[in-house]
């Protein structure tokens, strides 16, 4: 299957996260689209990989994705080698996506950042003819970076005020994550899971606020944009 839109992301529920509503925005307006996790996340703190697994399909139903992949990479292993870009530019030579949405290229996180690398140089070599890979020579024509666990601007904001409950209903998805048993023993170490959700929502307003909406995904783009029509650009600048 080909498609249209591919997120990338280190472990189940980032993409959710970062870009779930992008992603049902995209697939309401026909578009393809897809998600490679590259890690099935089994060194968190909550949950199984079983399980996780069994929540990244619940939500990617929920959200409407033709295609979801996981390539068992080890979690918080992740490193930029030959062996793991390669894993990742054959799914994207027979996937073909036109976009590719990526993990910001700095966080907390090492998978996060290794994951951008890693996304960006298979994208790369996914087109080289004589690159020893299955499949036949393709590159995406446009990678977006996701901005929101990055303290970071965004350049590219996209309106998913419509799609925001349903992106809330794939994050409810992954129960074993963000809904623990009751009485949890709490461990020396802060889960950020305790308030990513509500973080991520917080992120959705300040992005919607940056482009005159309620809600909204904010993306990097490291290229400029063409422009035809100067007249009728959106946002208002004062």
């Amino acid at each position: 299957m080909k498609i249209d839109l591919l997120a990338i992301a280190p472990h189940p529920d980032d993409v959710e996260l970062t870009c779930g509503g992008t992603l049902i925005k995209m697939a309401q307006a026909g578009y393809r689209t897809g998600i490679l996790d590259l890690t099935r996340g089994e060194t968190g703190t909550r949950g199984t990989p079983e399980t996780r697994l069994r929540e990244a399909a619940r939500a990617a139903r929920i959200m409407r994705v033709r295609v979801r992949r996981n390539l068992s990479l080890p979690d918080a292993h992740l490193e930029v080698c030959d062996e793991y870009k390669t894993a990742i530019a054959e799914v994207i030579r027979e996937l073909q996506p036109h976009t590719v949405i990526l993990p910001y290229w700095e966080g907390r996180h090492p998978d996060h950042y290794n994951a951008s690398v890693l996304g960006y140089e298979a994208c790369f070599i996914a087109g080289l003819k004589n690159y020893p890979l299955a499949g036949e020579a393709f590159r995406p024509f446009k990678i977006l970076y996701a901005a929101a666990y990055a303290d970071v601007r965004p350049n590219v904001a996209v309106d998913i005020t419509r799609q925001y409950e349903q992106r809330k209903l794939a994050l409810s998805a992954y129960a074993s994550q963000f809904r623990p048993p009751k009485g949890e023993r709490r461990s020396h170490v802060t889960l950020p899971l305790d308030r990513l959700e509500d973080r991520m929502s917080a992120a959705a307003r300040y992005y919607g606020q940056l482009i005159g909406v309620k809600y909204a995904e904010g993306f990097v783009v490291k290229e400029a944009f063409e422009v035809e029509d100067v007249v009728k650009m959106p946002v208002r600048s004062i």
